[in-house]
């Protein structure tokens, strides 16, 4: 890895592949940050064995990772098929059906989904496994949906299916949801992904359990419908009453139409940024990687772009679940990150320089930045933080310097592992008195790269060890052992 801080953080999913403790060791050192736990696999054992091993492994190697688990959601899904794949060929008629009496056959398919025949009509086009075969309805009853195969394949039972342009709805959080939301709960996840919500009020069930627990998961909205995207305020909402967001391009690829997808994932990530929230980009960033050593120039492209987007982090999922090659995958995706970043446009930021502020926090997070931009000579910048808030505020704005983030709470370590250009590190500022500063310059140039001469941005409050208080910026040079204003 280059001495280099890379910015964008990287977001890993668990799986047979990379579940073993030595895989985990080998991730982390290639440069993963957050482990997802896809409840859509596995059981509650497996998760909670699971977490265990990564906090483990992260505790002896000293390092913070985030944990980031992932509701399943309503997934419309087709049921069994009569065997294990049926051919849709191009201009024949099948039916699908929510009878659960009609017998499967390889015209007859059934339904998961109660509600299909109320939710289209005759001229939809209906998508199976992601888009890969379409399907226009033709005709529909009580409770069958004629189609004519528009563009056929080689379908697997439990397919998803979606209709372009949204609007088959199923309720956010499913029963098998609770469960595995008690168990988030239970194991106290870092973060929380809720699949498929329309809009903001989706989100309610989980944030009322969050709360009702008194634990400090943070909601990750999946952006994957189009009804969460069908107009700006509805997804300004969502993103407003999320922790975060993942721009998840499978289905909302699905359901808007790919060639829309790109243009979209832009405004999301821009909307998320100025919401003050950390924004994941997924799906597909490095699908060939699932069986080749090397991604290709356009996966290399793609992840660039989302960096250069000003995404948080970029997400693997079966690459690094089931893949072949799980920590080649991590390497690539780092040193592509290292690269974009590399990039003048993504080092210095020019927002907020007009803008008035009403937050206390958000104006002495806005003016580091600026010091740390304008100043010269300036090594890094030091946040002195508890909940993490002005160390996110800060990671809204560019700067090519690492923003190195001190707590006391563990819980705040991990969730900053999201944060874009934030290495956090566990330091409890109540045990070091007067001593404050130069204890935290010690301990960032014992885990950073600080040169002697060098300037260093310091934020904080003048009440220590009580959040919300950041009001104080310091500018401080570091002389080795000892440091002066």
């Amino acid at each position: 890895m280059s001495h280099y801080h890379r910015r964008t953080k990287i977001v890993a999913t668990v799986g047979p592949a990379s579940s073993s403790p030595e895989m985990i060791a080998n991730l982390l050192d290639e440069g993963v940050n957050v482990f997802r736990l896809n409840f859509s696999h596995g059981s509650a054992e497996s998760h909670r064995k699971q977490t265990e091993i990564i906090r483990s492994v992260a505790k002896n190697k000293n390092r913070n990772a985030a944990i980031l688990g992932d509701l399943q959601g309503p997934k419309i899904r087709i049921g069994d098929l009569v065997k294990d794949t049926v051919e849709l060929i191009n201009d024949s008629e099948i039916i699908l059906t929510i009878d659960d009496n009609k017998p499967n056959s390889e015209t007859c398919i059934s339904v998961g989904y109660k509600a299909l025949p109320k939710f289209v009509t005759k001229g939809d086009v209906l998508l199976l496994d992601d888009g890969l075969m379409r399907l226009e309805v033709m005709q529909v009853d009580e409770s069958d949906v004629t189609c004519k195969v528009i563009s056929g394949g080689t379908l697997k039972p439990r397919k998803g299916l979606n209709r372009l342009g949204g609007g088959l709805s199923a309720p956010t959080i499913t029963a098998k949801d609770e469960e595995d939301l008690k168990l988030a709960i239970e194991l106290e996840l870092d973060y929380l992904a809720v699949s498929f919500p329309s809009c903001a009020a989706d989100l309610k069930p989980v944030r009322d359990a969050l709360n009702q627990a008194n634990i400090k998961t943070g909601i990750v909205s999946k952006i994957e419908r189009a009804e969460a995207v069908a107009s700006e305020d509805t997804l300004r909402a969502l993103i407003e009453a999320s922790d975060g967001v993942m721009v998840a391009r499978g289905d909302l690829g699905v359901e808007i139409g790919d060639p829309q997808l790109i243009g979209v994932q832009k405004k999301i990530i821009r909307f998320a940024r100025l919401a003050n929230k950390p924004v994941i980009t997924a799906t597909q960033m490095m699908e060939s990687m699932i069986s080749s050593p090397v991604p290709t120039r356009a996966e290399v492209f793609d992840v660039a772009n989302a960096v250069l987007d000003g995404t948080d982090a970029v997400m693997l999922s079966a690459e690094t679940a089931t893949g072949n090659f799980p920590a080649q995958v991590v390497r690539a995706m780092a040193a592509t990150c290292l690269g974009a970043e590399q990039h003048p446009d993504v080092k210095i930021t020019k927002r907020a320089v007009e803008e008035t502020f009403y937050g206390i926090d958000t104006c002495i997070a806005m003016s580091a930045i600026y010091a740390a931009n304008h100043l010269y000579n300036i090594g890094a910048i030091i946040c002195l933080t508890e909940s993490g808030s002005t160390a996110l505020l800060m990671s809204r704005l560019e700067s090519h310097l690492p923003i190195y983030a001190l707590s006391r709470h563990r819980v705040t370590c991990r969730k900053m592992a999201l944060y874009r250009g934030v290495k956090s590190i566990f330091y409890d500022v109540t045990e070091h008195g007067h001593d404050v500063y130069r204890s935290a310059l010690e301990t960032v140039a014992a885990a950073g790269q600080l040169v002697s001469g060098q300037r260093v941005v310091i934020t904080c409050g003048d009440i220590s060890g009580s959040g919300g208080q950041t009001n104080l910026v310091k500018i401080l040079q570091w002389r080795g052992s000892e440091e002066e204003l």
